[in-house]
């Protein structure tokens, strides 16, 4: 038989007569102390924040008058006593709690505002472990989850961005809070202690012990104040959220114009944002992404050269797509983008005249992400799976010169090298199986997502021939070209693909069964190849 639970007692309109303020954040509570000791609420505060109100001309008590308990220990003595967690976790309607009140003179605490010790600020600005250890925030949190576990009849304030709307409800009920408005504030309360608490065990867990992965992996994330229309498709519902700590990316750029970002938006310009970001010490150069891969990438003596190139690898499926630059955008480089549909252009800045331009693009969003995110930085990877969280570190992996290794008999030139390097810098963005020709600083083809090696290879090549076609060119771009394998070639089919398509060089993974089979293919072919010993799976 099942058994029946009461619901937490609760009454909706509570007198607020008594308020306990404890904030490390000062901005607003002074306002907040006058308005509530106007309406004759009684003020109980502690250290720094009893002094600012204090100096403010204010009445206010010492926690110390409450609870006849000096606070000691520096200060993390003070409000963890009985006299300040009784008033707050006390039932009104209980009796047995009423009594208990009366016996031991505890008086009721209608109102919380707390905001917690500035951990993060703490471990953003480097300091040393002790200090660290130091604005670890006891007290506040006791008090906010007692506060908002009896919120039947506490209010609880965590975020100055709450104190109008509260000083507005008090107003509207003839100085009572109301129990929807305490049920929202708990939420957001027991949101608040938990992401502090997420904090707290990040720092342990990665800086202080040096964990990859730790038992309980601890995250808490803000939901961005705009909603996201939906998700992949319209019978799904999305949403953004940041760090706690900040970040520099594609979340936290600039949005100019345009209507809002969708959730494909989002993906496909984190996706292109990530890949130029790979060349933030590299000459100008532009990346169209369209779903995600990489349809054209190119570099070149000025943007509007990129572009161009990057335009002309693939020009049906940039149409629709996303743009990245590494360089400001200038006005030439608009105008060009705006000859045909673009959804999302991301850039670190735009000139006055390049904003002009895409002012008259009203369909169009301009994101200025201001400094590139740093292709190399640590981070983790996550992917929902039925019944489970994937975690895994970023791909962070690039290439440098002493993990090149040539394995057949012909060693690539400098220019061949040089296209082996950007090829292989564009596969690792391109969803397996990849395969990527380049040639001059630019994209030739590009084979996305096929279930097996040589057929990305045939499709990367189909693409270079039919944009030979469409620009009129002699032929297509892949003769001559470098051709780079996110992963090995398992069988010499792949390679032969690229040998029909004009490839000269190739650089891959190596570590296959058949390497040997591979190699002799291309020696027999006359090619370059070169071995990096790292793959880059983009599932």
């Amino acid at each position: 038989m099942a058994v029946s639970l009461p619901s937490a007692p609760s009454v909706d309109q509570v007198p607020v007569r008594r308020a306990l303020l404890s904030v490390s954040d000062k901005t607003g509570v002074i306002d907040l102390a006058r308005a509530l000791a106007e309406r004759g609420v009684d003020l109980v505060s502690t250290g720094g924040t009893a002094k600012a109100i204090r100096d403010a001309g204010l009445p206010v008590r010492d926690i110390s008058e409450v609870t006849n308990f000096p606070e000691m220990m520096d200060g993390r003595v003070k409000t963890l006593h009985p006299m300040v967690h009784g008033g707050l976790l006390a039932v009104r309607d209980d009796p047995a709690h009423a009594a208990a009140m009366t016996e031991h003179g505890i008086g009721a605490i209608d109102l919380v505002v707390v905001n917690l010790y500035p951990f993060q600020q703490t471990v953003a600005k480097g300091a040393e472990r002790p200090e660290i250890i130091e604005n670890i925030d006891i007290g506040g949190p006791s008090m906010v989850r007692s506060a908002a576990k009896n919120h039947g009849y506490v209010s609880i304030l965590t975020d100055p961005a709450d104190y109008a709307d509260f000083l507005a409800e008090l107003a509207t009920h003839d100085g009572a809070s109301t129990l929807k408005t305490r049920q929202r504030l708990a939420a957001k309360a027991f949101a608040a202690t938990a992401a502090y608490d997420s904090a707290i065990a990040q720092w342990f867990a990665f800086a202080d012990q040096g964990e990859a992965f730790p038992a309980t992996l601890p995250l808490a994330f803000t939901k961005h104040p705009e909603s996201l229309r939906y998700g992949e498709n319209p019978h799904q519902v999305a949403a953004l959220y940041l760090p706690q700590k900040g970040g520099q990316g594609i979340a936290q750029a600039e949005q100019l114009q345009g209507k809002a970002l969708s959730y494909n938006n989002l993906n496909d310009a984190d996706a292109a944002l990530e890949l130029v970001s790979e060349f933030i010490d590299g000459p100008p150069t532009v990346v169209i992404v369209k779903h995600a891969n990489p349809c054209g990438v190119a570099s070149g003596e000025t943007l509007l050269e990129a572009y161009q190139a990057a335009f002309a690898c693939d020009t049906v499926s940039a149409f629709g797509g996303i743009i990245a630059c590494n360089r400001p955008l200038d006005a030439e480089t608009a105008e060009a983008i705006s000859g045909i549909f673009t959804e999302v252009v991301v850039a670190p800045d735009a000139s006055p005249e390049a904003r002009e331009i895409f002012a008259k693009k009203k369909n169009l969003r301009l994101l200025l992400s201001g400094e590139l995110p740093n292709p190399s930085r640590p981070g983790l990877m996550m992917k929902s799976i039925a019944g489970g969280l994937l975690v895994q570190s970023r791909d962070n992996g690039r290439l440098t010169d002493d993990m090149l290794k040539v394995v057949t008999k012909r060693a690539p030139t400098e220019q061949e090298l040089a296209d082996c390097r950007f090829a292989w810098t564009v596969a690792k963005h391109v969803k397996s199986n990849a395969i990527v020709y380049a040639k001059g600083g630019s994209t030739a083809g590009v084979g996305a997502g096929q279930m097996n090696r040589l057929e990305s290879a045939r499709i990367a090549a189909w693409k270079a021939k039919d944009a030979a076609e469409k620009a009129g060119w002699a032929e297509p771009r892949t003769i001559g070209s470098a051709v780079a394998s996110d992963a090995f070639f398992p069988f010499a089919d792949g390679l032969l693909a690229a040998v029909e398509a004009g490839a000269t060089a190739v650089i891959q993974p190596g570590g296959s069964i058949r390497d040997d089979e591979v190699i002799a293919a291309a020696d027999e072919a006359g090619l370059a190849m070169v071995f990096t010993g790292m793959r880059h799976f983009r599932h």
